[in-house]
């Protein structure tokens, strides 16, 4: 059964007194009147709107009528029909002669108004039922595959095409938490008017999963290229809405229900490594920092502790260390090439082969050798 809350009733009562010279109110299915120019009659039960609906047509109170029914005015009562169900009854206050004409107007109009909250009200519990799938997919609440599969069929989200999440952090930690989740909030409205097959969700009040199809086909890019272009997009349509600052990162790639909640890790693990990396960036990959994201789980522990011991023996405290590191990064992130290097160094080529003939002897490891060499990257990278 089609039910309508007080407010929109009262809602109907002003919108059409508005227009017309007479009283309106408002009633349920059980024939108690909800909303009302007179508010004393609210909550009272409106024997004319009972005859309405037992009825199931208009029903006029004239003089005779009165005098036959307890606590009744002189009007007319319409039923309300939204989809083909009576759900309530619209009455004008005053005499059946001088109302008449503008009954019909008044049915109609408060018709279109509850048609209209029964589709806004439909299309907010779709958006909360996927929302909440989206939910439990990164998060997971000891819900089934199988149920998870016929709720994936439900909302017509196809799981064999891979699908990337993108995280969207607001990074003001003084923003008051109440106004943080409202901002995300238009985001997600912002989101759903530009891009409907977008699967969003609420991860806490200042944090926003947002599961994007990934999926480059025979363009010919590269999956940093597919995206970077995903993430752009993503910023032109939320830039204008968010009101402070944020940052966007997309992790990996995959197919299938169970890749969603992997998928997201790995966006928060390239957000933090991103972050640390470059604090004036706002978008990230994680086809961009695939190597620092895979490794950072080896920031801790025994194995980091052999990866890094080379680098404390370039001195770290002084400034004939500081020089090292700073020329081993330089030197790997030209691809060894010397004159690059050397060009970005601002420093002979000469100078450049002391340092790195410096480096080698204090690190023990020999940079012509790609074991070593790779040894002494992925100590960069975890520091």
């Amino acid at each position: 059964m089609i039910t309508f809350e007080s407010d929109l009733a009262q809602e109907i009562v002003e919108r059409t007194m508005k227009i017309i010279p007479f009283n309106v109110n408002v009633m349920d299915a059980r024939g108690i009147i909800v909303g009302s120019g007179e508010a004393s009659r609210i909550g009272t039960l409106h024997a004319g709107a009972q005859m309405a609906l037992a009825q199931q047509r208009t029903v006029e109170i004239d003089g005779a009528t009165m005098s036959t029914l307890q606590g009744v005015k002189l009007g007319i009562n319409l039923p309300l029909t939204v989809r083909g169900q009576i759900c309530g009854v619209v009455g004008l206050t005053g005499d059946p002669d001088s109302v008449r004409q503008f009954g019909e107007l008044v049915r109609v109009t408060a018709e279109m108004i509850l048609e209209q909250a029964q589709l806004i009200g439909e299309l907010q519990r779709e958006r909360r039922y996927r929302e909440e799938f989206l939910f439990q997919l990164v998060k997971g609440g000891g819900i089934s595959r199988t149920e998870l599969d016929a709720w994936a069929m439900r909302i017509g989200v196809d799981f064999v095409c891979p699908r990337a999440v993108v995280v969207l952090n607001l990074i003001t930690e003084s923003l008051r938490p109440d106004l943080a989740l409202m901002e995300l909030q238009h985001c997600q409205t912002q989101l759903a008017g530009q891009r409907p097959e977008l699967l969003t969700a609420l991860i806490s009040h200042r944090e926003l999963a947002i599961l994007d199809t990934f999926d480059p086909g025979n363009l010919r890019v590269t999956k940093s290229a597919f995206a970077r272009k995903r993430l752009v997009a993503l910023d032109a349509i939320l830039r204008d809405t968010l009101e402070t600052p944020a940052v966007m990162s997309m992790g990996v790639a995959l197919s299938g229900i169970e890749g969603v909640a992997l998928s997201y890790q790995s966006a928060q693990k390239t957000l933090r490594v991103g972050r640390l990396r470059n604090l004036h960036e706002a978008l990230f990959s994680f086809y961009d920092l695939r190597l620092p994201v895979l490794l950072a789980g080896l920031g801790s522990g025994w194995q980091a502790e052999q990866f890094l011991q080379p680098l404390q023996h370039l001195g770290a405290s002084d400034k004939r260390g500081t020089t090292l590191r700073r020329t081993l990064s330089a030197w790997f992130a030209h691809n060894g090439h010397p004159v690059a290097t050397a060009k970005a160094l601002h420093i002979h080529r000469n100078t450049l082969d002391y340092r790195l003939r410096t480096i080698s002897e204090l690190t023990g490891l020999d940079l012509t050798n790609t074991d070593d060499r790779l040894l002494l990257y992925i100590a960069l990278q975890l520091e």
